[in-house]
């Protein structure tokens, strides 16, 4: 994928988008293969100092905007009720949802009943989880400095689940770089993407 530079509009990645899903690309390759990568790349930018915090956080939101544009015209699968239902999250304290956004639409797409949360504070996803039932929690992190935070989460999450089966999974670059990290913060898995 080329380069994107902040100042590059909504619209005009968009319309780069529409082109590629009119030759035929999927949504979820555009999701998967296209609009992650270049959320991941725009945070090594961050990194290497290549970019600040306001040309990420615009870019990021430029991506978004995309996400729901091209999901919100596509209609989902469709599947017997009863859906199961996920919820998706960007770990609380973490400045950045753009994971949870794309596994949220993912889900959605195909055939999921999802929520997603935003919120600063542990407390208030705990709520989440103890007033609706989910059979699937997602967590994302972006930033390893969560990491300590994630096992306790993880375990009042559980014990406040209205499904005592409920899966956990987490996602980030950090479980991309070391899988078995999932396991170990209490997690049931992780995916790559």
């Amino acid at each position: 994928h080329r380069d994107l530079e902040a100042e590059v509009e909504a619209d005009v990645l968009l319309a780069h988008v529409q082109g590629l899903m009119t030759r035929g690309i999927s949504i979820d390759s555009v999701l998967i293969d296209l609009l992650a990568p270049t959320a991941r790349l725009l945070g090594e930018w961050w990194e290497a100092d290549r970019c600040d915090f306001v040309e990420v956080t615009m870019g990021l939101w430029r991506l978004q905007e995309v996400v729901h544009e091209i999901c919100d015209g596509a209609p989902p699968t469709l599947r017997a009720a009863p859906r199961p239902k996920a919820l998706f999250a960007a770990m609380p304290g973490d400045q950045h949802s753009f994971g949870a956004v794309i596994v949220d639409e993912l889900f959605r797409r195909n055939g999921w009943s999802t929520d997603r949360w935003i919120g600063e504070a542990a407390a208030g996803l705990q709520e989440r989880v103890r007033m609706h039932r989910f059979d699937l929690i997602g967590l994302t992190i972006s930033c390893d400095c969560h990491i300590a935070a994630l096992p306790p989460l993880i375990a009042d999450l559980r014990t406040v689940s209205r499904n005592p089966k409920v899966s956990v999974m987490v996602g980030g670059r950090v479980f991309v770089e070391d899988p078995s990290l999932a396991t170990s913060v209490g997690a049931d898995g992780t995916a790559r993407d």
